[in-house]
């Protein structure tokens, strides 16, 4: 299963928010930390604050931060929903499946049973545990200086 650019963008964002819970964070310097283009990441932003995951703040003074608890955030919710409905493989897809075998195929089966059981993996994550006592991870998470 491949992950969509959109979801690892997600993921990053979410990341960077939990470390640092304690002030709003601006979209520019996650950008830099987190190698994301600003226009990528401003549609993740709008995604994840529709979905109640970021609050956001507008302003000369905004940002966002988490919009619940970072031990509240499943990893596998956050995958689940910012993938949305994507077809795993061609025979999902209602519009463009064109493959003859789809009524008989039994690897469709197998591949959504997969699926699930990927998703469920990810369940049992939160984002705390991803970012609680990391400390590599969190020395990667700081913003970067500015230079003047």
């Amino acid at each position: 299963m491949r992950i969509t650019k959109r979801t690892n963008i997600a993921v990053r964002l979410l990341m960077y928010c939990a470390a640092h819970q304690d002030r709003l964070v601006t979209k520019a310097e996650i950008a830099d930390v987190c190698n994301i283009s600003e226009n990528h990441l401003a549609q993740v932003i709008n995604q994840l604050s529709q979905l109640d995951y970021l609050s956001t703040q507008r302003g000369r003074n905004g940002g966002m931060s988490l919009a619940r608890p970072a031990d509240e955030i499943r990893v596998g919710s956050v995958f689940r929903h910012v993938e949305g409905a994507l077809p795993i493989a061609e025979c999902f897809a209602d519009a463009d499946n064109t493959c003859p075998l789809t009524d008989a195929c039994r690897l469709r089966v197998a591949l959504s049973d997969a699926a699930e059981v990927f998703y469920a993996s990810l369940d049992e994550i939160t984002l705390d545990a991803l970012v609680c006592d990391n400390e590599q991870l969190l020395q990667i998470l700081q913003p970067v200086a500015c230079v003047r």
